[in-house]
């Protein structure tokens, strides 16, 4: 199972000339979700609103060598280790989903477009990166969507609420689920079983990628932006306006001691 690449067996079920162009309209959907988005939530005018506010707000110039070192502190800090989590199991299930998602997506691409032709022999390294991704995503998932969610540790809901805002985990979730099902079922020859499995996983695609403007998928694309704008605010002092964080008590003279915030 592990070292097999399912998509060779598509041959007899699907046609796979179909499978290439199928991957190439899931990419325009989330490309042209994320401008629908951007366009509907006016996200990108009021990025550049607050950065044109800051620039005004600012009491140094940050020079274009401190902005790359600002650069790749976020790239580094905020996206490779979300180190926005101050929870660290939230950390680990975060990176574990999104590693395991990069991985699923990079290697369903390699083996759709270069090794899904029948008698084609696919490296291993493919497929056993390919089920190791959706594994990741699985394992991360769950553990988020079941026992990390702020709406079920802190306030006590059901484990299964689901609200729009959880589009984007769940169909992610169904389809690194349905994926592993599929592969299994092919490699104990269960064909039909493994053509339902199969139906399942490409109707799960079909809601993550033609479903970003109604979920948290094209918060991705932000994240980093916003996280470079907050570091290049500290830099050049226009947040300096801002109150000082309640974190120390010798600031306020309360005499009461103040937590960190915690975050589920």
């Amino acid at each position: 199972m592990l070292t097999n690449n399912p998509f060779n067996e598509l041959t007899w079920i699907f046609p796979i000339e179909a499978m290439k162009p199928f991957v190439v309209i899931m990419v325009v959907l989330v490309l042209a979700g994320t401008i629908f988005d951007v366009i509907h939530k006016k996200s990108a005018k009021y990025f550049f609103q607050n950065m044109k506010k800051s620039k005004s707000d600012s009491i140094r110039d940050v020079g274009g060598g401190e902005k790359i070192k600002i650069a790749c502190a976020t790239a580094a800090h905020d996206v490779l280790a979300s180190g926005e989590f101050c929870n660290h199991r939230r950390r680990i299930a975060h990176l574990l989903t999104m590693y395991g998602f990069i991985l699923f997506l990079l290697t369903t691409a390699i083996m759709v477009f270069g090794y899904s032709e029948s008698g084609t022999n696919t490296p291993v390294v493919y497929p056993l990166l390919w089920h190791f991704g959706a594994l990741m995503v699985c394992v991360g998932g769950y553990w988020f969507w079941f026992f990390i969610r702020a709406d079920v540790v802190a306030e006590g809901n059901s484990r299964i609420r689901f609200m729009p805002a959880d589009l984007f985990v769940v169909s992610l979730l169904a389809c690194t689920t349905f994926a592993l099902i599929w592969s299994f079922l092919l490699s104990i020859g269960a064909d039909l079983l493994a053509f339902l499995a199969f139906l399942l996983f490409i109707a799960s695609a079909v809601i993550l990628f033609g479903g970003v403007p109604w979920s948290k998928f094209a918060h991705m694309f932000f994240k980093p932006a916003a996280a470079f704008q907050n570091r290049l605010a500290d830099a050049d002092g226009s947040r300096s306006n801002l109150p000082p964080p309640a974190d120390s008590e010798a600031k306020f003279g309360l005499g009461i001691k103040r937590e960190m915030p915690r975050h589920y």
